[in-house]
């Protein structure tokens, strides 16, 4: 049996950062840290989007930015600039590769690629049995996500971001390489809140993915038929070439993942419910959490009472009630908001720093009658 102070399974975004946070931090040089995963992280896997203001951490690792940002949708079409934020593109191979590296120079810092069997919280101990080897911790942090975790219960809706992608190179220029198309719902949206987000790299190459906030996802077909509709009606693209594809699934609750916390033992990540539930958006809120997460710990503090709810929680859930009952309805709420509120002032809301004035400024951008009624349906 391994022993350590800390563990950490999966080293996806949160996992990563929070071991290079402990390897970094002088207070735990000599706790000795696991991360656990069963992959060796060698292969691009996923693709991280973010907005941020000017300069930031990942600036020399990014893919791509964009100064500007495309929506779209039955009755609006715009372009803005974004300044003083950019959007951002982090693809996974390049941050794995960095972390890993940085992590790599930190001798009380282990990474181990194994197949996590059970988990086993005595109170006193973590105990984490691997295909490989057994490991003992005093704390463990997992980011290990199962949709049948939330699935138990009733109280909270469950929605899906689902989306697939195909990296395509066309034999002409259509893109537009300054502006990242944020949400295009310009598609026929069939009951549901679909749209079509475009990561152009060149005139000729971009990211086109067709999403989802919807209970359900898709057969693969159905994605590959929107994109290919997408590129040939809206974009007159008639010949191009597909050069990676990528597939993902993101949790939209506000399900009260705290409860299956422990003082030894916290979810992270997804798991934990770092996704922003009203959006999907997980990557950045991982960037901010860790390091409270890493100030809590250095603390003492039991791990169960990290990460207290915010109102901000409760807006989200608002727009899931509403999103659950009349899926429908979704795209008339983000054109709204984009129709009559500045782009900045959107991303310093959904980045959960606006005041509470302009809280109420921003909620009252679309019709209010559906907020209302969700609003009387959780009060009741």
């Amino acid at each position: 049996m391994s022993n350590y102070d800390y563990i950490i399974v999966g080293a996806g975004a949160s996992g990563l950062l929070l071991g290079y946070h402990l390897g970094t931090d002088p207070f735990f040089k000599n706790k000795s840290i696991l991360l656990l995963d069963k992959s060796t992280k060698q292969q691009n896997d996923r693709t991280w989007c973010f907005w941020e203001k000017g300069e930031g951490p990942f600036d020399h690792i990014l893919y791509k930015t964009w100064p500007k940002i495309h929506f779209a949708g039955e009755a609006i079409d715009i372009t803005p600039e974004i300044e003083p934020y950019r959007y951002k593109m982090l693809r996974g191979i390049d941050f794995y590769e960095y972390y890993l590296t940085q992590i790599d120079r930190y001798p009380n810092v282990d990474f181990v690629n194994d197949s996590i069997a059970t988990i086993q919280d005595s109170g006193q101990q973590i105990v984490v049995v691997g295909e490989k080897n057994t490991y003992n911790g005093r704390q463990l942090f997992d980011s290990r996500f199962n949709y049948n975790t939330i699935r138990e219960q009733s109280k909270y809706p469950i929605l899906q971001q689902h989306f697939l992608g195909w990296f395509v190179k066309t034999d002409q220029s259509v893109f537009s390489p300054d502006a990242a198309t944020f949400m295009d719902f310009s598609i026929p949206q069939q009951g549901n809140t679909r749209f079509m987000y475009v990561l152009p790299f060149s005139a000729t190459e971009a990211l086109v993915e067709y999403t989802l906030f919807s209970e359900t996802p898709l057969e693969k077909s159905a994605y590959e038929m929107a994109i290919r509709e997408y590129l040939s009606t809206k974009l007159g693209v008639r010949e191009y070439t597909i050069t990676e594809t990528e597939q993902g699934n993101i949790p939209m609750t506000c399900h009260d993942f705290s409860k299956d916390n422990t003082d030894q033992l916290l979810r992270i990540g997804i798991a934990g419910g770092w996704a922003k539930a009203s959006t999907g958006y997980t990557f950045y809120n991982s960037v901010k959490k860790v390091p409270q997460l890493v100030a809590h710990i250095k603390k003492g503090r039991p791990l169960k009472t990290f990460n207290p709810k915010t109102r901000f929680w409760f807006y989200d859930l608002l727009l899931l009630d509403i999103l659950h009952k009349h899926n429908q309805l979704g795209s008339g709420i983000f054109e709204s908001l984009f129709k009559r509120r500045k782009p900045q002032l959107i991303f310093k809301f959904l980045d959960e720093e606006t005041t509470l004035l302009e809280d109420l400024y921003i909620m009252a951008a679309p019709r209010p009658w559906p907020f209302i009624k969700a609003l009387t349906g959780r009060l009741v």
